[in-house]
């Protein structure tokens, strides 16, 4: 029993020699690597199977120098990686395979800290939260640009904390300047809102919009965040955004939709008017603002108010034509110009069919005058569906218009076809031919 119990107190011995050395081994590695760095490349490999083969054993979470040796590899790796993506100089298939490599140094660094009992280890962990502060900055961009937001929030969100624990030590930091640190809060703030961290974009944001730091997108995504729960509320930070950036065209979209979605009509026909100012070759805005006139027609219409109907759906078709003069294929001014006329004919049925029962002489009179109107509309909404059935054959709008204007036109063959075709596509089909060709 005595001899057992010496042995398995050996076999612990060896394992905890084991563990240390595999730190130390990772040490050594990453030592003989930075003596040449050209040509020892295998030894950065060998030097980050080791630190992460030591640091999954608990006694190495204990040590300062494992945490600063893994801090340096990974920095290394990270050093490394950005110079081949900038330079073309050399192969990533070279360097050992990491993500998030400048995430995984300063994490190794801020783990250190706490395990300081001499002034300097603190000196050494610093310098090494000052050299990562570039690769994450640099790591941060190559995300963003490679569309990985997340990576970028997660190494744009380390840089702020590194930022914070040089500042708490009183050590120089790239973050120094108050541009520098607002320009990393916003590209926090970017990636953040890029990678759906509404919850943690939106403080980032406010803290940059007290700071009152010159970027437009602040004002918009404040607006965007906070409009959810009051758009009424929210609308001052776009209203404050347009005061600041008059000429910023996504703040101007920003606010016609706002206007928009409130259905304020009025308001939306000036600002529409700017934008097509700032934009005349943006065609959504003309379609936008026929579909404003189309509106303002059709409660006119509605009221009574004939003169007032007219110009206003005379107003929607010009710029429903001006869309398509500037794009003949945009198949929402097309299909918006067949609604329009279409539009006009239901109303005109619903005020015939007051007369229905009206066989005096005068009430059949306007009730035939009122039927061939109908269907004058009809005949001048019939052309642009068929254009835009054309350019997209699986629009239900387009195909249950066309369905309607051909039963009424008696023709119930070709309104049969178009019942068929919205069959397939409410099953869940799509129709590859258009019924009607341009």
């Amino acid at each position: 029993m005595k001899k057992q119990f010496f042995l398995a107190l050996s076999f612990l011995l060896v394992l905890t020699t084991v563990n240390a050395q595999d730190y130390k081994d990772a040490k050594k590695a990453y030592n003989t690597f930075t003596l040449d760095a050209f040509n020892n490349k295998p030894k950065l490999k060998e030097a980050k199977d080791a630190i992460d083969k030591a640091m999954g054993v608990a006694e190495n979470q204990a040590i300062l120098d494992a945490w600063l040796t893994k801090g340096k590899i990974y920095n290394e790796i990270a050093s490394q990686i950005i110079q081949i993506k900038t330079t073309n100089l050399g192969k990533l298939e070279d360097l050992p395979a990491a993500e998030a490599p400048a995430v995984e140094a300063y994490t190794a660094f801020s783990k250190a800290l706490p395990l300081v009992t001499k002034k300097f280890e603190t000196k050494d962990i610093l310098t090494g939260l000052q050299a990562v502060q570039g690769n994450l900055d640099n790591f941060g961009r190559v995300a963003f640009e490679e569309q990985k937001y997340q990576l970028a929030y997660d190494n744009f969100n380390l840089l702020l904390a590194s930022h914070e624990d040089l500042k708490k030590n009183a050590t120089k930091s790239i973050l120094e300047t108050e541009e520098a640190y607002n320009y990393a809060v916003f590209l926090t703030a970017t990636a953040a809102l890029l990678a759906e961290k509404n919850d943690v974009a939106k403080p980032l944001l406010e803290k940059l919009y007290a700071a009152k730091y010159d970027k437009a997108a602040i004002y918009e995504s404040l607006y965007t965040l906070n409009a959810a729960n009051d758009v009424n509320a929210a609308y001052k930070y776009l209203d404050e955004g347009r005061k600041r950036y008059p000429d910023e065209i996504s703040l101007l979209f920003a606010d016609i939709n706002h206007h928009l979605k409130l259905g304020k009509l009025d308001v939306l026909i000036e600002k529409l008017k700017a934008a097509i100012d700032k934009e005349p070759n943006n065609v959504s805005l003309y379609t936008v603002l026929g579909s404003v006139y189309d509106n303002l027609y059709q409660k006119m219409e509605t009221a009574g108010d004939k003169v007032k109907a007219d110009e206003y759906f005379n107003a929607a078709l010009d710029y429903y034509n001006r869309a398509i003069s500037k794009d003949a294929k945009n198949v929402d001014a097309v299909y918006s110009i067949g609604a329009l006329y279409y539009n006009k004919a239901a109303v005109t049925t619903q005020k015939m069919n007051v007369l229905e029962n009206d066989y005096s002489k005068e009430g059949l009179k306007k009730y035939k005058e009122m039927k061939d109107e109908v269907f004058a509309q009809f005949e001048k909404a019939l052309p642009f569906f068929k254009r835009a059935e054309a350019l997209d054959p699986n629009d239900t709008n387009t195909l249950i218009a066309l369905k309607e204007i051909h039963a009424k036109k008696n023709d119930l063959e070709a309104s049969k076809e178009f019942k068929r075709r919205l069959d397939v596509i409410q099953g869940g089909g799509k129709n590859d031919k258009a019924y009607y060709q341009q």
